[in-house]
C-alpha cells in the first residue's frame, strides 16, 4: 500500500482521501486550519464540509505542510485554482525526492491561461515528480462518501502513471477509466463550471428543462470548439470529463457553481453571492480565463463571453439571455471540425 498527502482539506479532498482510505492506502490529509486539523484528528470528523461523514484512522490529518509530505509516494492536489501556485511553491521547496502528482482541481489560470498541470510542471522541478496526473469526472464529494457509484478519468501525457492511478483509487463504489488526452480531460473539467453556473442563472430566472437542456447542449459545443482548437480529442469530450461532468455540475444542487448562478438570477451580485458561499466558486474564475483564450484563439463562445459580462461587467442576466437568443441564425454543427472527410464540415455558416 502506498502513502498519499491529500493537499486541501475540503470536501472534495475530504472524499477522495476516504477512496484511498478504503483501499488501505495511509492518507496524510493538510490543510490551512489548525482547528479543523484539530478536529478532524480527534473527532474523525471533517465538521466543516462533510459533517456527517465518519473518517477512518487511516487518514491523519497535518496543518504542517512539511509534515504532511514526509515519506509519501504520491501528491494529490485539491486546493482552489487561486491558491495553487503558492501551494505548489512550499511543495516544491519541501520534497526531496521525486514523487508522482495528481491533480483533482478544475479550473484554468487567468491572464496565463494554462491549465493545472501546466502550472505544476512550471512549479513543481522535474527531479521532483515522477509524473503529473489529472484526475477528472463527475463527482459531487456527498456521493463519494456514501460510496454511491462514481466513474471518473485518470488522464496524463506518460499513460503508466495514468494507470497506476487507476489503480490507487479505483474499487467497488469507485471505478477509474484512464484517457490520454489530457489537454481535453482539463479543458472541460475546468469549463463545465461555467456552464453550471449558466444552468443555475436560467433556474434563478425561472426558466425550465427547456432552457436547461439548451444551455448544457450549446456550452459543450463551445467546449468543444476551444479544445479541439487547441489540439483535444473531439472523443473526450463526449466521456466522462465532457459530457458526465457537464450534466453533473449542471443538473445537482451539490453544484457549487449551480447554486452560485441560481443565487445570481434571483438577483444577487457577484461579491453577495461569493461571500454567502463561503467556498470557492471556480466557474467563476475560469469564465475569465476561458473568454481571455477564446478572444486570443479566435473561437466563437457566446454563453462565455454573455456570462463574463455577467459576472465582471455587471450586465444584467435578462440582457444576457436576450443577447444569446437574438443571434443570427446558425447551423447547429457549426464550426466543429471533427477531421478531414466529415460531412458536417462541408455546412455553410
Amino acid at each position: 500500500m502506498s502513502t498519499i498527502a491529500v493537499l486541501g482539506s475540503g470536501s472534495w479532498g475530504t472524499a477522495l482521501s476516504l477512496v484511498l482510505a478504503d483501499n488501505q492506502h495511509d492518507v496524510k490529509l493538510w490543510g490551512r486550519s489548525k482547528e479543523q486539523i484539530d478536529t478532524i484528528n480527534n473527532e474523525r470528523k471533517n465538521s466543516r464540509y462533510l459533517p456527517d461523514v465518519s473518517l477512518p484512522e487511516n487518514i491523519i490529518a497535518f496543518s504542517r505542510l512539511e509534515e504532511a509530505l514526509e515519506g509519501v509516494d504520491a501528491v494529490l492536489i485539491v486546493v482552489p485554482t487561486k491558491a495553487l501556485r503558492d501551494v505548489l511553491k512550499s511543495v516544491n521547496d519541501c520534497l526531496n525526492q521525486p514523487v508522482l502528482i495528481i491533480h483533482a482541481s478544475k479550473g484554468i489560470e487567468p491572464e496565463t491561461h494554462l491549465r493545472i498541470s501546466q502550472i505544476i510542471e512550471e512549479e513543481i522541478l522535474e527531479e521532483n515528480r515522477s509524473g503529473v496526473v489529472a484526475l477528472s469526472g463527475p463527482s459531487h464529494a456527498e456521493e463519494v462518501c456514501l460510496r454511491q457509484p462514481t466513474t471518473v478519468t485518470a488522464s496524463s501525457n506518460d499513460m503508466p502513471m495514468a494507470e497506476k492511478v487507476q489503480d490507487l483509487f479505483m474499487n467497488r463504489h469507485f471505478r477509474v477509466y484512464t484517457n490520454p488526452d489530457l489537454l481535453g480531460v482539463e479543458i472541460g473539467g475546468a469549463l463545465k463550471n461555467i456552464i453550471a453556473i449558466g444552468t443555475g442563472l436560467t433556474s434563478g430566472l425561472g426558466f425550465g428543462d427547456n432552457a436547461k437542456a439548451a444551455l448544457m447542449t450549446r456550452g459543450l459545443a463551445e467546449i468543444t470548439r476551444l479544445g479541439l482548437k487547441q489540439g483535444a480529442s473531439p472523443l473526450t469530450f463526449a466521456g466522462l470529463s465532457g459530457l458526465g461532468d457537464l450534466i453533473v455540475t449542471c443538473t445537482s444542487v451539490h453544484s457549487r457553481n449551480w447554486r452560485a448562478g441560481h443565487m445570481l438570477g434571483k438577483g444577487k451580485s457577484v461579491d453577495e453571492v461569493e461571500r454567502e458561499m463561503g467556498m470557492v466558486v471556480e466557474g467563476i474564475r475560469t469564465t475569465k480565463a476561458a473568454f481571455q483564450l477564446a478572444e486570443q484563439l479566435g473561437v466563437d463562445m457566446p454563453i462565455t463571453t454573455e456570462l463574463y459580462k455577467v459576472l465582471f461587467h455587471g450586465k444584467p442576466v435578462e440582457e444576457a439571455v436576450s443577447e444569446l437568443m437574438g443571434r443570427v441564425k446558425k447551423h447547429e454543427v457549426e464550426d466543429l471540425n471533427l477531421g478531414d472527410g466529415d460531412p458536417l464540415n462541408e455546412l455553410e455558416p
